[in-house]
């Protein structure tokens, strides 16, 4: 039997192992997708990402599909129906984040056409290629990723430190981090 080789993080764990083998470090151009990927950074903060993966379902459920339009709008009486659904993560600051990064989506959306020109824009629409050997050689942040990071910020975006702007790029593709001997590695590559 010929398993294909996988990062070492990816485990065994169904909803991990697909994650792994089909989203993470895949180019992501849509906007929706790339806000959700955003949003979902954020609210990681602190926790593991298979508690956001579990979560996913229901936070879409929530969040009105990402649809930065929807969530640009929510009051504070959908803020408080958020903290109540036992489904997501509960956690206000987080919640409020979402809120003004929407706003803040939508003002880059309206700037630069896309939210997605905007961010492939720092690597000149080119994925960055890791040639990391093993797990333990990806870094947390990266000067790009500081330099992103200070610029969401200056437009309004919270919840965007450097470490949850490294693994937004990681996840979407902006940098493909897979082990060089990952199966998905040389997918991207190959593209």
């Amino acid at each position: 039997m010929n398993e294909k080789i996988r990062c070492s993080w990816a485990g065994d764990t169904p909803i991990y192992v697909d994650y792994h083998d089909n989203e993470w470090g895949r180019p992501v151009h849509d906007d929706i997708k790339l806000f959700e990927m955003l949003i979902l950074e954020g609210m990681q903060a602190g926790l593991a990402w298979i508690t956001i993966l579990n979560k996913r379902d229901a936070f879409r459920e929530a969040f009105d599909g990402f649809d930065p339009y929807k969530v640009a709008l929510y009051n504070d009486a959908k803020i408080l129906e958020l903290m109540a659904n036992e489904k997501i993560i509960r956690n206000r600051r987080k919640i409020n984040a979402a809120v003004a990064n929407a706003k803040a989506f939508l003002k880059v959306i309206e700037e630069y056409g896309s939210f997605d020109k905007f961010i492939w824009g720092y690597v000149d629409y080119t994925p960055i290629t890791g040639h990391r050997e093993k797990h333990d050689d990806l870094p947390a942040n990266t000067p790009l990723s500081d330099k992103i990071s200070r610029d969401l910020k200056k437009m309004g975006f919270s919840f965007v430190g450097s470490t949850i702007i490294y693994s937004f790029m990681q996840a979407t593709g902006i940098v493909n981090d897979h082990i060089t001997e990952c199966f998905a590695y040389k997918e991207i590559l190959t593209g």
